[in-house]
């Protein structure tokens, strides 16, 4: 299951590997070449020494113009340890694959976005031994895809959309549109998309509309993710009913209480304090004897 937007920025590659190749050619306006076959690989990059290094994602494409890995790298803000692991990794995967690799960056932000863009020069001043120039892509190059019809001839590419501008002013015709573009592949594939959106969803009032056009999509709620919607729904009913019962009793709740009620996302505990709610005299007692 995936749990963070980093994780799931990378791992929609895995879910459809061709995107990656259309976002190269259609965003970046990259010639990448259309390739036969993509294939997965492992992301482990550790040598006999303790050190541990992986990648985020590692696909292979066959192409008629020959075989490139493709090294997928999820970053969430600036990070200027890259411009030494990055190159890394592209020197080891060359000497280990004998394969040309390329680095594309994936982000939510636009600043990040154009750190990562900058080219990273080894050597000095006039004399680069090295040069690494990541693609990437972010919030300005993404396409915001708001038009059910296009969400529908690409539903990845959709679904790319919405991971990388759902926090943006846009978000609420992107997140519609995915929804009803999602009722047209497979309920499997749709529930993983699903997932990735969720994750990626940094807005709280985003990240609940999506959960809300979701309930009417059934698959949805046979994933895993769905136990974890309707769980955070049974926390905030008990922490929502435990204050609701101070106010009409007329009992003053001072932020401390709200603030430490509202943080605990304990199903019992919550219970308790809400019974405790029914016969206290202030707020305070909710707590008494923890």
């Amino acid at each position: 299951m995936v749990g963070s937007s980093h994780e799931a920025l990378h791992r929609i590659f895995q879910k459809d590997p061709a995107l990656l190749t259309r976002a190269l050619q259609r965003v970046l306006h990259v010639p990448f070449p259309e390739p036969r076959e993509i294939a997965a690989l492992n992301v482990d990059l550790t040598e006999i020494e303790p050190v541990e290094r992986r990648v985020d994602t590692l696909l292979r494409a066959e192409t008629d113009e020959g075989t490139y890995l493709l090294v997928v790298e999820s970053q969430g803000k600036v990070d200027e340890r890259k411009r030494g692991s990055w190159p890394y990794y592209l020197s080891y995967l060359y000497e280990k694959y004998r394969c040309e690799p390329v680095l594309i960056v994936i982000t939510q932000s636009s600043a990040t976005a154009r750190w990562a863009s900058r080219p990273i020069r080894l050597g000095f001043r006039d004399w680069h031994s090295l040069t690494v120039r990541p693609l990437v892509l972010g919030p300005d190059n993404v396409p915001v895809i708001a038009d059910e019809r296009q969400a529908e001839r690409d539903v990845p590419l959709a679904v790319l959309s919405a991971m990388t501008h759902g926090r943006g002013p846009q978000a609420p015709a992107i997140l519609e549109s995915l929804a009803s573009a999602l009722r047209t592949i497979d309920p499997d594939s749709a529930a993983v998309f699903v997932q990735f959106v969720d994750s990626c969803l940094a807005d709280p009032q985003a990240k609940q509309m999506w959960r809300d056009l979701m309930t009417a999509i059934q698959y949805f709620w046979r994933h895993p993710l769905a136990e974890q919607v309707r769980e955070e729904g049974r926390i905030q009913d008990r922490q929502e009913m435990t204050l609701r019962i101070l106010e009409w009793r007329g009992i003053p709740v001072p932020d401390a209480v709200r603030e430490r009620v509202e943080a605990c996302t304990d199903l019992v505990q919550l219970e308790a304090w809400a019974q405790r709610a029914v016969h206290a005299v202030d707020a305070g007692e909710l707590f008494a004897g923890e």
